[in-house]
């Protein structure tokens, strides 16, 4: 069950439909009492002309649907109640809904509840119901926002600034903030202070090994060694190395790589982030880009008990010095170049020297340069994006006010330094007082779930095929989740059943989906804790962003108007790129969009759905990248390994499907075989398979494959196309997975879009096709409706 059309409403539902969907461990006598609570709840509706969203409200709210109940009474209970619900009328299903008690406890309810009267006079009546007024407000004044924010994180300057933002030199769309500061954010990192409150005795960070999971206690380093961990790395780094030079970090993201990161900042280089997933080729060319002196890597990668080289993978990429930490003990397990250092000896003169904790910081300007970080291009190089001592900063802030995470608090999201989300989370746990939470092994089976456990997680967060593995695995049955005060998720499309399953670990605790980029450093839409939720949908833009959606003629839609469209963001936007390393920033975030109220909007990519009520549904992407297992690529990447992945191949497309449901999307490649060749399409997914994996990251898997005589498409710019958009590559080619009823039966289909020039006007298969409609629209010219995806015999044009 995972529809609402498969559900009973919850009218219907008797007590032995909860009890079956109870699985064994729900006994008769909680059955009754859990069809008590219902009815008591539906009741309450009906007197007061209440919506099905109050009863899923006051179910949830009497906590008797718990977190170790089989989910298959999680989603009768929950598909029931919004069976008869009509998004069309009132919006998708609400899960969660805040309270006004809490929404004044925490972070950003402080700062309503004190400023909120000041800047808004008597318009201001609590939190929750004036939300939205005080985010708008922070959009036309994002100077007064940000002086109040600045004091509620740990950032100390060496100089102030001269002010919050000068917006006087017109070259600069985005303005100049903080103009004048000096400080080192590494430095505001390992800092005891006041407020936040942050002693040398806290717990900094806590840690596990995989492997030591049948322990209770967990590892922890306080404040204080963490700063003396980074000094004495700082003080290495000095003696080999100049202010401002590049250096790589290319491993997992455990204790030492966070001390590492810490410390090249701290002595005033610069970090250059590489996930340590990628092939060789990807290594190489980022090393490339960034012009990087020396890369920090382990000798190997330990997951679910297995040894993977890295070492081997980062001397394949040519660096020109490598630091190697080895996976366990004290000495690395591989035979080093002659140029190469290990750990320990690259350590080894400052653990003599007379003053060893001791290091001066370099303080640089608030807009010098600390990381880059690399996002996928549609030319096929990454883009080089340089982090500014602003972008943490930024990226912080969000974490503190719509994830509301602080001191207290105990910060688990598995990812890496290589992607954005990586430096994040360092920093969103450093600069609020909270412990960030690190598990030194793989994240997908019960291991990790019970670190979550042990460590006392209380904010956790995820990508949607992390989730799915956890709940389809079931790994984390019988652990203790209840900690945890809110989930987040990022980087992929959220299933709605997955987050049903992964809310109800902790009694319906709140996911707060984030939507952002690297180069913004942070989320531009996100959920909130002063507005109700719905699963997968994002409640607001954050705090000091404007957007707007725009048509089809790049005119923006009303801010109250349900809608289909990219994305325009207002350029203000502090912690946002100025610049980029190997591209012309104008180009890529500027030039070609439209302007609104005098201002050029900045470029960021996304398809946006408005739906009645409010909320945002991302659709896909108007350029040619697409999402992988929470990785952004680029079709044209994908393209260039494949078209070279076999002598038979004369040209394929890469296309990235959604799923019906909603969730991660799936790698379709179409095919055009050179003439004469034949080949097997179970043959070609391995062989697409093995060159992606080899020469882009391992983590990609090719979901299908589709034979074409010919790809007679024309690559095209920017598209607006239907609302049925999920992804349209530089062919113009868009497919989407839809469910429809056939005779009583689910059928599977896949709709093939045509944009803009003659498309594919007949289509013959090996199988019978359903049905082929022909249609005239706007943006785009032809539907082929097709019953799977399969080889396609004929393909004319």
């Amino acid at each position: 069950m995972t529809t609402t059309a498969t559900a009973k409403t919850i009218n219907e539902v008797g007590i032995d439909d909860l009890y079956r969907a109870g699985g064994g461990i729900l006994t008769i006598d909680e059955a009754k009492h859990i069809h008590q609570i219902i009815k008591q709840a539906i009741s309450k509706a009906k007197r007061s002309r209440l919506s099905a969203a109050e009863v899923w409200k006051e179910v949830v709210g009497k906590k008797v649907l718990k977190p170790n109940h089989p989910h298959s009474l999680h989603q009768r209970v929950y598909y029931s109640v919004y069976a008869d619900w009509d998004t069309s009328i009132n919006g998708p299903p609400l899960y969660w809904f805040p309270s006004l008690q809490d929404s004044k406890l925490t972070n950003l309810g402080k700062i309503m509840e004190i400023h909120g009267p000041k800047l808004l006079g008597t318009s201001y009546k609590d939190p929750i119901a004036s939300f939205n007024l005080f985010r708008e407000y922070t959009v036309r004044h994002p100077e007064v926002y940000w002086s109040i924010i600045l004091k509620e994180l740990s950032v100390t300057f060496h100089e102030p600034p001269k002010c919050i933002l000068d917006t006087t030199d017109k070259s600069r769309p985005g303005g100049t903030w903080l103009p004048g500061s000096v400080l080192n954010i590494a430095e505001c990192c390992l800092l005891p202070l006041i407020h936040p409150r942050k002693e040398d005795d806290s717990c900094a960070i806590v840690w596990r090994d995989e492997g030591d999971d049948d322990d209770s206690d967990v590892n922890r380093i306080t404040l204080k060694q963490l700063r003396e961990q980074v000094i004495l790395v700082a003080n290495a780094l000095d003696r080999t190395f100049t202010k401002g030079d590049a250096i790589a970090i290319d491993m997992p993201m455990t204790v030492n790589a966070v001390i590492i990161y810490l410390a090249i900042i701290l002595a005033g280089c610069v970090v250059v982030s590489i996930a340590d997933s990628f092939a060789a080729k990807e290594i190489a060319t980022r090393l490339r880009v960034s012009k990087a002196k020396a890369i920090f890597t382990q000798d190997f990668i330990v997951r679910g008990g297995r040894k993977f080289p890295l070492y081997s993978r980062v001397v394949e990429a040519s660096p020109h010095k490598v630091i190697v930490l080895p996976v366990s003990g004290r000495n690395v397990g591989v035979q080093l170049r002659e140029q190469d250092i290990s750990w320990k000896d690259f350590l080894a003169y400052d653990n003599q020297h007379q003053r060893p904790n001791h290091f001066t910081p370099a303080y640089l300007p608030v807009d010098s340069m600390i990381n880059i970080l690399f996002s996928s291009g549609t030319t096929g190089e990454p883009k080089a994006i340089p982090w500014t001592q602003l972008s943490p900063i930024r990226s912080t802030a969000e974490g503190w006010a719509h994830i509301n995470v602080g001191v207290g608090d105990v910060y688990c999201w598995p990812t890496n330094l290589g992607w954005v989300m990586g430096p994040i989370l360092l920093f969103s746990c450093f600069l609020t007082g909270a412990t960030l939470a690190l598990y030194h092994g793989s994240p997908l089976g019960r291991g990790f779930g019970k670190f979550v456990q042990d460590a006392g997680v209380t904010v956790l967060g995820t990508v949607p095929s992390l989730v799915k593995t956890w709940k389809n695995t079931d790994c984390i049955k019988g652990l203790d989740w209840t900690k945890i005060k809110s989930f987040a998720s990022t980087g992929e499309t959220s299933n709605v059943d997955d987050d049903l399953w992964l809310s109800s670990k902790s009694y319906y605790k709140p996911i707060i989906e984030c939507c952002g980029g690297t180069e913004l450093a942070s989320s531009y839409i996100q959920a909130s804790p002063f507005q109700p939720q719905a699963f997968g949908a994002f409640s607001t833009a954050s705090m000091t962003t404007g957007l707007v959606i725009l048509d089809e003629h790049g005119v923006p839609y009303p801010d109250d108007k349900a809608c289909f469209g990219e994305v325009g963001l207002f350029p203000l936007y502090l912690g946002a790129t100025d610049r980029l390393l190997n591209a012309d920033h104008n180009d890529v975030y500027f030039k070609g969009m439209p302007t609104f109220k005098g201002m050029r909007l900045r470029r960021h990519g996304d398809i946006l759905k408005r739906t009645v009520g409010g909320y945002i549904v991302v659709q896909g992407r108007a350029d040619d990248t697409m999402n992988l297992g929470g990785i952004k690529t680029s079709s044209v990447e994908i393209e260039r390994v494949c078209d070279r992945a076999d002598e038979s191949i004369l040209e394929t497309a890469a296309v990235s499907v959604a799923p019906p449901d909603g969730g991660p999307e799936l790698l379709v490649i179409f095919v055009v075989l050179k003439k004469g060749f034949n080949q097997q399409p179970e043959k070609l997914k391995t062989i697409f398979s093995k060159a992606i994996q080899t020469n882009l990251n391992p983590l990609f898997k090719v979901r299908s494959r589709v034979l074409l005589t010919s790809i007679h498409m024309s690559r095209l710019g920017n598209v607006v196309s239907a609302p049925k958009h999920h992804h349209i590559t530089q062919y113009g080619c868009l497919v989407s997975l839809t469910q429809r009823k056939t005779g009583g039966k689910s059928v599977m289909q896949t709709f093939i879009l045509g944009v803009g020039l003659h498309f594919a006007s007949f289509i013959q298969k090996n199988e019978q096709i359903n049905s082929c409609i022909l249609e005239q629209r706007t943006s785009w010219t032809s539907l082929l409706e097709i019953s799977s995806i399969s080889t396609i015999k004929n393909w004319h044009s």
